[in-house]
């Protein structure tokens, strides 16, 4: 990284309308593995801990400013916003956010954009790194990509060929957009990525001397480039040897593609530490999601935001995990959690949906068909299979009977239910609550418990049964059913009496 003092101040532009996307949401607050496109960009420029950040904000700029709230509380640092009230291009939003900045600013400026997600903090590193060892006034990222169709192409001097890495560092004469380019010019591969390293004084001489004249009527940033090395300063470019680095959004067929992109490289960095995935065409992770060695991720996994998974978990198949926190030796199948903690040798599903506030204890089940919701399931109990646990408390070792349902609402205010340790419960109950079943108690199937159940007692809350004879021919005659009960009673009637 940057030695401290590096980089005086970097600027964000996010003031964009984003009109392709064709949407409600502003285009730098599309999500991206779990981050809209802007926090990609924040995150990595304050990596660099420039003394300064702005942010320059314009379309949807309220939604915007939450967001950015929220970034600088996690980061832990300052995140000032500039709004560009009107759209006169880069070199106008660049002076925007100069605007917020000390009279006096030197030192290196930072310029780089909120839609160019997967610009990392080590290329920004190289590009700052590059400036400053070359001692030049404006130093352009550029890279090299097959189609260059819609970049800004790097202009350089004659005889010097984009492809040589010796030109790298030098003989950058301009920057032309694609729409203003000839067609000699188009045919550059050498392209712009639109992020830069100024010299803060240089900066601020071009930008009051910046003109529109362009097709858009616009002011460029790129012009602060011809308008430094007509001062006789010196320009260059630092190349980006990966043009996914610089790839921007400006579509939802590009945010598709950048996302899987990201997807694919969460899933190396994690597979090269340690984790297995089984199919990583069909597991998608988010950015901030953490996995510890040996776990294993079946087909069809989704892990969101805020997730971490222990050590020899096993994930799926076709499970999705948002800001869950499961431990060491778990096996979740075919499971929906969000929100929940899930403890060691845990195991869930197939077909589990843990709700907001399930807490797992270690070695529990929450089997088949089972949905929690602000439940404690203590260490070793079991909800095998069928059941609803809403606003409970399971003690250690408890058995919950199939079909249980924890009666947690009276149509006015949720109520809780507590099972003590070592409890068991039969099949089809329901515990209306508030209601608790002491330590060792059991409960009988089939019960409707509205009453407290002491410790090491049986409930048992259900009428006695009574069979009504001869029911069927009575009530459904003509019936299958009263034709099999005739035909089974035919047969009782001629089967020998011991």
């Amino acid at each position: 990284m940057l030695p401290a003092g590096s980089l005086t101040a970097a600027i964000v532009l996010a003031a964009g309308e984003g009109t392709r996307m064709c949407s409600a949401i502003p285009k730098v607050l599309h999500p991206l593995a779990g981050r809209p496109l802007v926090e990609h960009a924040v995150r990595a420029t304050a990596e660099l801990s420039p003394e300064h950040l702005v942010v320059v904000i314009g379309h949807g700029r309220d939604a915007v400013d939450a967001h950015l709230r929220g970034v600088a509380t996690a980061l832990g640092r300052e995140v000032r916003t500039a709004v560009q009230t009107r759209l006169g291009g880069t070199g106008h939003a660049v002076g925007v956010a100069m605007g917020l900045l000390p009279a006096g600013l030197s030192g290196t400026v930072l310029v780089t954009y909120g839609d160019v997600p997967l610009l990392d903090a080590t290329t920004l590193t190289g590009l700052i790194s590059a400036h400053h060892s070359a001692g030049h006034a404006v130093t352009v990222l550029s890279a090299m990509v097959e189609d260059p169709t819609g970049y800004g192409r790097v202009l350089r001097e004659p005889g010097d060929e984009p492809s040589d890495p010796a030109a790298v560092e030098g003989a950058v004469t301009a920057i032309v957009e694609h729409r203003d380019a000839t067609a000699a010019q188009r045919a550059i591969r050498e392209i712009n990525a639109g992020v830069y390293a100024f010299d803060a004084t240089a900066l601020r001489t071009a930008l009051d001397r910046l003109a529109p004249a362009n097709s858009q009527g616009e002011l460029y940033l790129t012009d602060v480039l011809r308008l430094a090395r007509e001062r006789g300063l010196p320009v260059g470019a630092h190349r980006c040897d990966d043009p996914w680095l610089i790839a921007g959004v400006n579509d939802r067929v590009q945010l598709a593609a950048v996302g899987a992109e990201l997807n694919r490289r969460l899933l190396e960095r994690w597979m090269r530490a340690g984790v297995t995935v089984i199919d990583p065409g069909s597991v998608w992770l988010d950015a901030d999601v953490q996995l510890a060695p040996d776990v294993v991720l079946h087909h069809g996994v989704q892990l969101r935001s805020g997730t971490m998974v222990g050590p020899s978990t096993t994930i799926g198949p076709d499970s999705t995990l948002s800001g869950c926190t499961v431990g060491a030796g778990s096996t979740l199948v075919r499971t929906h959690a969000v929100d929940a903690v899930v403890g060691d040798g845990v195991q869930i599903g197939p077909f589990a949906y843990l709700r907001p506030g399930s807490r797992i204890g270690e070695q529990a089940k929450v089997g088949t068909f089972v949905e929690t919701k602000n439940a404690d399931v203590g260490p070793r109990a079991k909800v095998p299979h069928l059941s609803y646990v809403g606003d409970a408390t399971i003690g250690e070792g408890s058995n919950i009977g199939a079909a249980t349902v924890f009666v947690n609402y009276d149509g006015v205010s949720k109520h809780r239910v507590v099972v003590g340790a070592h409890a068991r419960t039969g099949a089809d109950n329901m515990f209306v609550a508030p209601v608790t079943i002491g330590d060792g108690a059991y409960t009988a199937a089939g019960s409707v418990i509205t009453e407290d159940v002491p410790p090491g007692a049986l409930g048992v809350a259900r009428g006695r049964q009574r069979n009504v004879e001869g029911w069927v021919y009575r009530r459904r005659p003509g019936t299958l059913a009263a034709e099999a009960a005739q035909r089974a009673q035919v047969a009782a009637d001629q089967t020998p009496q011991e």
